[in-house]
Parts: C-alpha cells; sequence; structure tokens
C-alpha cells in the first residue's frame, strides 16, 4: 500500500449498524476504492464519545483533554485527505452520534482560530462530502444538516466539496428500494477527487 495515496476516513453517524446510510457510505466507498486503498471506517455508534465539556482544556494546545476515543479520532481527522459524513436528518440536523463527534470537534477550531495554527499544514487542501438521508419531506428538510457540516469542515480546514440529500428513506431497507439512490452514492465517491471545491 503506498503511503502517497490519499487517506479517506468514512464516518458512519446513524445509530443503526445497516440502515440507509451506512448502505449508502458503502456503496460511496466502493467508488473512493476505485482511486485509494487507504480508507477509515469509524462507526460512531460503536465508539466511546463523551460530549464537550466545555472545560477549555484545548486551549492549551489544540487537543482535547477528555480521554475517550476521541483522542485517536482526532488524530485520523486530522490526517485525512478526504472526510466523508453519512448520517440520518433527525429533527433537521445530523444524528445525535454525528453531533457529539463534532461538538468535539471544538478542539480543532481553538486551534485553528484562538491558537492560530493551522490543522494540517502538509495537507492544505482537504476536501470533505455528506451524505444525508432522511424520511420525510419537508422543503427546508436538510438546511440544518448541511450548515452543521460545513461549519465543522470549516474548523478542520476541510472545503466542503459534495453533497447528497435523498428523502423518502426511513425503514432501514428502504434504501434496497432505490437503486438509483444506491448508484448516486457510488458516483460521488468515484468522482470525489474532481469534485470542486465549496460545493456545499
Amino acid at each position: 500500500m503506498s503511503e502517497e495515496s490519499p487517506y479517506v476516513v468514512a464516518i458512519y453517524g446513524s445509530p443503526r449498524r445497516r440502515g440507509n446510510t451506512a448502505r449508502l457510505l458503502d456503496e460511496c466507498l466502493r467508488g473512493v476504492e476505485t482511486w485509494t486503498t487507504r480508507v477509515d471506517r469509524l462507526v460512531l455508534r460503536d465508539l466511546d464519545i463523551s460530549p464537550c465539556l466545555e472545560i477549555y482544556g484545548c486551549k492549551r494546545d489544540g487537543r482535547c483533554v477528555i480521554k475517550d476515543d476521541f483522542v485517536w479520532i482526532a488524530d485520523k481527522l486530522a490526517a485525512a485527505d478526504y472526510l466523508l459524513l453519512a448520517t440520518p436528518v433527525m429533527f433537521y440536523t445530523v444524528s445525535a452520534q454525528a453531533k457529539l463527534l463534532i461538538d468535539r470537534c471544538q478542539a480543532f477550531w481553538v486551534k485553528k482560530h484562538l491558537l492560530r495554527q493551522p490543522i494540517n499544514p502538509d495537507k492544505p487542501h482537504r476536501k470533505g462530502a455528506v451524505i444525508a438521508a432522511a424520511a420525510s419531506h419537508g422543503q427546508r428538510l436538510f438546511e440544518g444538516t448541511i450548515m452543521v457540516a460545513r461549519y465543522w469542515f470549516e474548523s478542520l480546514d476541510v472545503e466542503p466539496a459534495a453533497t447528497l440529500c435523498l428523502r423518502g428513506l426511513d425503514g432501514p431497507d428502504d434504501v434496497l428500494a432505490h437503486p438509483e439512490y444506491l448508484q448516486q452514492a457510488y458516483e460521488l465517491g468515484r468522482t470525489l477527487p474532481d469534485a470542486p471545491h465549496a460545493a456545499i
């Protein structure tokens, strides 16, 4: 495995292990694996991630002082060339599992904005993408999720590059009735290196 290959961190943000967003992210990664073999999969429901306690221990060096799985996750987030987040939409925003991770990235915000340090000076052109699945059909259904993702990416020095927002997905197997959704996820992964920056 070449160390020169791009490094992708894929975040499974659903409370379900094998639901719609997991299947969509799996298809996306099939596309990703056409151009890199360096992929880490993080299943948030299986990890020990505390909420941010807002104690600002991170003001010392930009690292969170809470000792749980976020310690090693933070290293992966900082090292990634590409970040992928898949989440169901819950009350018009990301899942609770995804929000725990995002809130802990306050340490990155502190490092970037208060300590004035780059997140990864060796990788100035990192990209991120979001896959969001929702059951209902509200006109502004995805706005909260996209806004949260956009500001999360900003704190990590990651340029938002692509989104895939899909409706009508509620039961854990609903996406299987939409092969076009799975194909879109595959294409997102396959074409991610060519996606324009600031696309979301």
